[in-house]
């Protein structure tokens, strides 16, 4: 039964475009590390959001839509864990924590027609899980995350793009389970990772070589799970995010002055809110071989004005997943998720009755 929580949770995540602005990807779940033996995991993952608004035309003078400006992702992920004696567990992840990919058409009439923005990261954390007595254990790590990002405003003759730099951080975290109830509790803290890139922007045939740092935010992450009989479990998982710690100022882009405005452009992309995130759901055992789990989500919208690059402000979704055991050794897990996008207001238009699919599978192997 406890083979679904991973996957339930990791499926709620998988249409990251609705979270924190469109910027939050991968799932946050340390669950690799209480799986049985030697584990392997490969995971994929797809989104299909739908998020388009109204708000200034190319004129200034009028309204026009926004057309659908998010496209379809993918995702990936690896995970494997090794038991080094009775009481150390080793444990290697590679995933994408932050990414994001937007684009207002060119064949609208909507003011930030063509304007793109993309960010892409992938990060490998190691971790080690000490086992104590008392059902407790500990665990902590470090994480190794790459990220490059850029970005075109043809209005504005804009145009940037960073190097890719790569930076540390770290994981630490407590647990507490008790297996013949099927109960767990972890609670892991990640840290900041702060990248310094070097920036190449263009306005018209000026070009300018600066620097500029972004902060991938810290959070705190409970994941739970209880059993409620031998067939039926309640999981959940509760983020909290630091998401004002987020922020891309270009130096360049930062002075200029916004012609609707008179006023310096200030940060690309910032967040006026920290974010909490809760997870909730019942998982069922049908027989020997499947399973199934049920997961409602929430993050509560801020009301803040949102960025251009990611008109979202929270959301409801509900995740339905299943397990298959195919052998001793081999799962198979896989799910689908539906997003309610909450509405954003940014500063050129508003943007309402939005959503995202998004889907998720997953093989491991024990061996």
């Amino acid at each position: 039964m406890k083979k679904i929580t991973m996957t339930a949770l990791a499926v709620a995540f998988s249409a990251g475009a609705v979270h924190a602005g469109g910027v939050e990807r991968a799932d946050p779940s340390v669950g690799i590390l209480f799986e049985q033996g030697r584990y392997v995991e490969f995971g994929f993952g797809a989104a299909q959001p739908r998020v388009s608004g109204t708000g200034i035309d190319a004129t200034t003078t009028g309204v026009a839509g926004s057309g659908d400006l998010v496209p379809g992702f993918g995702t990936y992920g690896f995970a494997y864990k090794e038991p080094l004696n009775e009481k150390l567990d080793l444990a290697i992840i590679v995933n994408q924590p932050i990414g994001a990919s937007s684009h207002y058409p060119d064949d609208s009439d909507f003011l930030l027609r063509g304007v793109t923005g993309q960010i892409e990261s992938t990060a490998l954390t190691a971790l080690l899980r000490y086992r104590m007595p008392n059902n407790l254990s500990v665990y902590g790590g470090l994480r190794i995350e790459q990220t490059s990002g850029s970005t075109t405003a043809p209005l504005a003759a804009y145009r940037m793009a960073t190097s890719t730099e790569t930076d540390l951080g770290y994981l630490l975290g407590v647990a507490w389970e008790k297996p013949e109830i099927g109960a767990r509790v972890a609670l892991t803290y990640t840290s900041k990772i702060t990248h310094e890139f070097r920036a190449t922007e263009q306005f018209g045939a000026t070009t300018i070589s600066d620097r500029f740092s972004m902060t991938v935010p810290e959070s705190v992450n409970l994941e739970f799970q209880t059993g409620l009989n031998p067939k039926t479990l309640l999981l959940g998982a509760l983020r909290w995010t630091h998401w004002t710690q987020f922020d891309i100022t270009p130096p360049a882009y930062a002075g200029a002055i916004n012609p609707l405005t008179s006023q310096p452009f200030g940060s690309l992309v910032s967040f006026g809110s920290n974010v909490t995130t809760l997870q909730l759901g019942l998982g069922r055992k049908f027989n020997e071989s499947w399973s199934g789990a049920v997961m409602l989500g929430y993050e509560a919208d801020s009301g803040d004005i949102m960025s251009n690059l990611g008109p979202t402000d929270g959301y409801s979704s509900i995740t339905v997943a299943a397990n298959w055991q195919a052998t001793d050794r081999i799962k198979i897990s896989g799910g689908v998720s539906y997003f309610d996008i909450g509405d954003a207001r940014t500063a050129v238009g508003r943007f309402r009755g939005n959503h995202a699919w998004g889907a998720g599978l997953r093989i491991g192997m024990n061996f």
